[in-house]
C-alpha cells in the first residue's frame, strides 16, 4: 500500500512538475478587458479616450485598447488632400495604432469627450461623441470634432464595431445639440 501511494504521489509530482515547464498548455491571464471598461456603454467611452491620450513619446494602452473592440472592428475619419477637398479614410484597428504610433513620437495628445447622444435598440447601440483635443494636458482646446461609434452587447459586454470621426470645421460647426458650451 505504501508503495502506491509513494507511485501515485512520485506520479502526480511529475505531472505537477511538466505542466509547470510547459507554459503552451497554461493559457496565460490577461489584464485585459477590465470589466468597468466593458460592463457598460460609460465605461467602455470612458476608456477609449483614456487610451489615446499621453505625453509625447509615451506608450499608449493598445493593449486595452484592443479588448474593447471587435477583432474587425474599423477605424475612419475625414482626410483633407491637397486640393482643400475630403476624403473618407478607413483602416483597422491595427493600422490606427500604427498611424497613431508615428504622431506621438513627438506629439502630446490628450482627448477628452464633452457630451454624449446614445441610442440603444436591442443589443445594438449608436453613440455619437463630441470631444476636444488639447496638445498639452489641461492647455487650451486645439481642435473639437465629433465620434460616431457603433457598438453591440454579446457575451455579458460591449463591443465596439466602428469608429469614425470628423473635425469641427468653419464650414461645418459642431451642432447645437451635440455642443455643450
Amino acid at each position: 500500500m505504501a508503495f502506491l501511494f509513494r507511485l501515485t504521489l512520485v506520479g502526480w509530482l511529475s505531472l505537477v512538475t511538466c505542466l509547470a515547464q510547459t507554459p503552451t498548455l497554461i493559457k496565460p491571464q490577461t489584464k485585459f478587458p477590465q470589466s468597468a471598461d466593458v460592463a457598460t456603454i460609460a465605461g467602455i467611452m470612458k476608456a477609449s479616450y483614456e487610451v489615446v491620450s499621453g505625453e509625447a513619446g509615451a506608450p499608449r494602452q493598445w493593449e486595452r485598447d484592443a479588448s474593447l473592440h471587435n477583432p474587425n472592428a474599423v477605424y475612419s475619419y475625414q482626410k483633407a488632400t491637397t486640393n482643400g477637398q475630403t476624403r473618407q479614410s478607413t483602416m483597422s484597428l491595427k493600422d490606427f495604432h500604427k498611424q497613431t504610433d508615428n504622431m506621438i513620437l513627438t506629439t502630446a495628445f490628450y482627448e477628452n469627450e464633452i457630451n454624449r447622444e446614445v441610442r440603444v435598440f436591442g443589443n445594438i447601440a449608436h453613440v455619437w461623441s463630441t470631444y476636444e483635443t488639447r496638445l498639452i494636458k489641461d492647455g487650451p482646446v486645439v481642435r473639437r470634432g465629433i465620434n460616431s461609434v457603433q457598438l453591440y452587447f454579446e457575451d455579458g459586454r460591449w463591443w465596439i464595431v466602428s469608429w469614425t470621426f470628423d473635425r469641427e470645421r468653419q464650414t461645418t460647426p459642431i451642432p447645437a445639440s451635440f455642443d455643450p458650451h
